[in-house]
């Protein structure tokens, strides 16, 4: 049974999910804590789809990480909802605009590493301070509302479930359908286990990473789209708390942080668990202090029990 756990390791994250939230219930009462179920379908669709794109990255192997997601979300959120200017008419033209910022910051961040060989960790740092400079020039500092339509449908239901989370699982299942079905799946398992060996058995490994860093940055626009929509408009600071958060559902969901081993289902389980962790400690009152201690000895906990930590070693 252990053998089997530890290969999956995805399940711990839906485990303690389950458990914070049963504690919710102990805390805050039946009624309350299935009102805090629906709303992580929501909040925790947007940390589904962020860290879907950087999971991609760092499945492509050591070191690998997008640091440029806050920022991108930002621009893409600016750009989009200024061009659209809440005109639904304008509806296509601002999406497109948004994935065409996304998949620019991506290609950008895949050259400075790739061209100038700079790490990719302060690469897509770097990057961020220019596109939040950009943000800003485009937003101006004001909160720029989004077309009905997108609000409509961000802060929509579907058969008792959000809308935004209906989507994000449709984008999972395809997702997990590419990395298991695909020649492309394949290569990149093959380049974050081994990248030399990857190359001479033929995978174009730099096009694989080029795709992923692409990827997380069409994924950080879908994400902006739905955030701006479900907040009432695009804002500087819509994607700051997606920096960490990103990274740590990728991590506790299970996705090797040496690279080669996705895991998609993880995704899922890790974004409802910090979500739930968030709310249950608001609940109790604990100090933002408090908070951050206490998800720290969460996520720790969950990546011991995991057997994360040999991926380190």
């Amino acid at each position: 049974m252990r053998t089997q756990l530890s290969q999956r390791p995805w399940i711990w994250s839906f485990l303690g999910a389950v458990l914070v939230w049963l504690s919710t219930v102990g805390v805050a009462g039946i009624d309350a804590s299935a009102n805090i179920a629906l709303s992580a379908l929501s909040f925790g669709a947007f940390m589904v789809l962020v860290g879907l794109g950087q999971m991609l990255v760092v499945t492509c192997g050591p070191g690998n990480i997008d640091l440029s997601i806050p920022s991108t979300i930002a621009l893409a959120g600016a750009v989009s909802m200024r061009l659209m200017g809440a005109d639904d008419g304008l509806l296509l033209a601002g999406v497109a605009a948004a994935f065409g910022v996304g998949a620019a910051v991506g290609l950008v961040n895949y050259l400075l590493i790739r061209a100038l060989s700079i790490p990719p960790i302060i690469a897509t740092l770097s990057s961020s301070f220019i596109l939040q400079s950009l943000a800003i020039h485009y937003g101006r500092g004001v909160k720029i509302e989004p077309p009905r339509v997108i609000a409509d449908f961000a802060t929509g239901w579907l058969v008792q479930i959000p809308q935004v989370a209906w989507l994000a699982l449709v984008v999972t299942l395809a997702l997990s359908w590419l990395l298991a079905r695909t020649l492309f799946g394949r290569h990149l398992s093959a380049v974050g286990q081994n990248t030399r060996a990857a190359w001479l058995a033929g995978v174009k490994v730099e096009r694989i990473r080029c795709l992923c860093y692409i990827a997380s940055g069409l994924f950080a626009a879908l994400a902006a789209l739905l955030i701006a929509g479900f907040s009432g408009g695009a804002s500087l600071d819509m994607g700051n708390e997606y920096l960490l958060m990103s990274v740590a559902v990728v991590v506790i969901g299970g996705t090797s942080v040496t690279g080669g081993k996705a895991s998609v289902a993880g995704i899922w389980g890790a974004s409802l668990l910090l979500y739930f962790t968030n709310t249950l400690l608001n609940v109790i009152g604990l100090s933002a202090g408090g908070r951050a201690v206490l998800s720290g000895l969460i996520i720790i906990l969950v990546i011991v029990l995991s057997g994360q930590r040999r991926a380190y070693r």
